[in-house]
């Protein structure tokens, strides 16, 4: 009796995967290369450096779904590239910047954002195959996404660019700043998701032409808009916890009246045999 011939199995990366990993890969490049500006005191092309990564770290996933490429090892490399670009860049460059001249509380608060956000990292991959997930569910984020961390962290960098005071700059507001950006990172607190959002058919020309305005302040005064951008996603926290409360007790107001309606209804009797 013959054996059944073992066909080799698949080695190496489907070639559609390549595109999305290679942007993911950029990404983590530009974060890095972030740091390297840091050190030679360039600080605008270093924060420009770490804003390329997140728009780099945006449109990875989008190609990975456009072309089917998603993977195991894409969702992984993105992770590090997450870490390193939004974790460990803006921490080193806020070091360099302010947070060296308190050494000790500066490089512990530098620690911390870092740790914190390759916690967070390691909470949403772990999470991944988890069926019941609240705030997903109801169209929110748990805690700020690590893009967004990394640019709220670096809002007194943004002040000082286009202000050009040394108030911004000093440890002492920096270093509690950080701290704050990281927790927010980490915490519980139900934030927008924004791609969850649908807007209303009469507005959309609208949004398109509010996005056009938004590139174009980006450009013409990139510090101002930045600043304006994260004092805005801020002002956003308490509406999103309060529209999340809202879900959560319609959740619970379901979960009681659907028990006590099925207790209401008579049993069905039994057939004798």
């Amino acid at each position: 009796m013959s054996r059944p011939v073992r066909r080799p199995s698949p080695r190496g990366l489907p070639l559609r995967t390549v595109a999305p990993n290679a942007v993911t890969a950029l990404a983590l490049c530009s974060g890095l290369t972030g740091i390297r500006f840091a050190i030679s005191g360039q600080w605008e092309t270093a924060v420009l450096m770490v804003m390329i990564a997140s728009v780099l770290d945006g449109i990875d996933g989008r190609i990975a779904r456009m072309v089917r490429g998603e993977s195991r090892f894409g969702a992984e490399l993105d992770s590090l590239s997450d870490a390193i670009s939004f974790g460990v860049s803006p921490a080193l460059i806020l070091y360099l910047w302010s947070l060296k001249d308190l050494p000790r509380l500066g490089w512990l608060c530098a620690l911390i954002f870092a740790v914190f956000c390759a916690l967070r990292l390691a909470r949403f991959n772990a999470a991944i195959d988890v069926v019941e997930q609240p705030h997903k569910s109801a169209g929110f984020l748990t805690g700020a996404p690590s893009p967004v961390g990394a640019g709220l962290a670096m809002l007194p960098l943004y002040l000082w660019f286009w202000t050009g005071l040394d108030f911004w700059r000093s440890p002492l507001l920096v270093a509690p700043w950080v701290a704050a950006m990281a927790v927010l990172m980490v915490s519980s607190v139900a934030t927008f998701s924004w791609s969850s959002l649908r807007l209303r058919t009469h507005i959309r020309f609208e949004a398109i032409a509010f996005v056009v305005l938004l590139g174009a302040a980006l450009i013409s005064a990139p510090w101002h808009t930045l600043t304006f951008l994260c004092v805005a996603y801020l002002a956003t926290l308490p509406f999103s916890v309060a529209a999340y409360g809202r879900i959560k007790r319609q959740r619970g107001l379901q979960s009681v009246v659907l028990p006590a309606s099925a207790a209401s209804e008579p049993a069905p009797e039994h057939e004798a045999h």
